[in-house]
């Protein structure tokens, strides 16, 4: 067995007394982050026993907090400053912007079928939620829940919360499946399967907003006024939501229209930002900024969720070499009108179909070399 943590996000249904006490409760909880992230900057004190005896008391008087309020102030300081040593190396002071409120589970809030109680600075209040899609975590022999983020999104209040559970692990000897998955612009992904079927998502849909997109921030760039760039930094955030959205629908899919025990194939793309160089400048916007992580990182989870699996292999010539008779040549492929044409054997398909088909080779051939017995269908 293995552990898996989700986020399932709820929306809490609030009253306009009940929101003035929340602003104010994650007013002042951002507030008190920021003074306790000024100490830690200027002492590089990490230990929360340690910031306890020194800024507790101060905290009390000076905000207003809880108890449990306060040390939870403490633990979102010392987890911010440990995610910035990691990632950058270096003391850098983190500021909190945004209100924001961590909640301790069973302790700054709970959650039941009917209701949730939250800790503010007026003590303890339960409010309503919209249930849907909740209800079968609450069956704790399965699902844990964990220290939950309350955050205000245009005037709506939702809440974070990591949910963990056991899942029973892929062994790759119960693979009974392959799908190789060539990711692109055209097509958003090519697949093909251990039943020879191919499937396509078309990208034109998704190519025609991101250019709105680039087209009203290239507008809003040559105003370069205070609202033009907060307009800018809206309409980022909205792309953005809109395309872990289409990455999230797609991934779903594939995953659901494949039986459990599936080995998913991918491309590496890490390092596909380096071939900036060799694309036009024109199309570099499109080729850089296209969200093949986020797609990968989803397609992992919710594969693992299904009990099959996702590996990455290395991209080359996977769309130059023909899956029929091997023959690897740049000119097999033509780019200009998608076609793939083998030299050698004459064999005719379209480009992202043929990466498709090289990647589920590329499984088939890692199957066999982990001596897996042959369940799935081999050409």
């Amino acid at each position: 067995m293995e552990q898996i943590t989700i986020t399932a996000k709820i929306q809490i249904s609030a009253t306009a007394d009940d929101k003035v006490l929340l602003n104010k409760t994650m007013s002042v909880y951002t507030d008190a982050c920021n003074y306790v992230s000024d100490y830690v900057f200027y002492t590089h004190d990490l230990k929360q026993f340690s910031l306890n005896k020194s800024l507790y008391s101060t905290l009390r008087e000076k905000f207003g907090l809880k108890s449990q309020m306060t040390q939870s102030v403490f633990k979102t300081v010392i987890a911010r400053y440990k995610t910035i040593l990691e990632t950058q190396k270096k003391w850098i002071k983190p500021s909190f912007k945004k209100p924001q409120y961590d909640l301790v589970w069973n302790r700054d809030y709970s959650l039941t079928q009917n209701c949730f109680s939250i800790n503010t600075l007026n003590g303890r209040v339960k409010l309503k939620y919209y249930a849907k899609g909740i209800s079968k975590y609450f069956d704790h022999t399965i699902y844990k829940f964990g220290t939950a983020k309350l955050v205000n999104k245009h005037s709506k209040y939702f809440l974070h919360i990591p949910v963990t559970y056991d899942i029973e692990e892929s062994n790759i000897t119960d693979i009974c499946n392959v799908v190789g998955i060539d990711r692109g612009i055209n097509f958003v992904v090519a697949t093909y399967n251990s039943k020879h079927k191919s499937g396509f998502v078309s990208g034109k849909t998704i190519k025609q907003k991101r250019a709105h997109y680039s087209k009203l921030r290239k507008e809003l760039q040559i105003r370069n006024t205070p609202s033009s760039r907060r307009r800018i930094k809206t309409i980022g955030q909205r792309e953005n939501r809109w395309m872990q959205d289409v990455n999230h629908q797609i991934s779903k899919a594939l995953v659901e229209s494949n039986p459990k025990h599936t080995l998913f194939v991918l491309e590496d793309l890490s390092g596909i930002r380096n071939a900036t160089e060799h694309v036009k400048t024109k199309d570099r916007y499109i080729s850089v900024s296209w969200s093949f992580y986020d797609f990968e990182q989803k397609l992992m989870y919710k594969a693992k969720q299904n009990q099959s699996s996702v590996i990455k292999v290395n991209p080359a010539y996977t769309s130059q070499c023909c899956p029929v008779c091997g023959h690897i040549e740049k000119s097999n492929r033509n780019k200009k009108i998608h076609l793939f044409s083998c030299k050698n054997c004459g064999y005719k398909s379209n480009d992202d179909r043929i990466g498709a088909m090289n990647l589920y080779r590329m499984g088939i051939n890692f199957l066999e070399e982990s001596q897996v017995p042959s369940t799935v269908t081999v050409e």
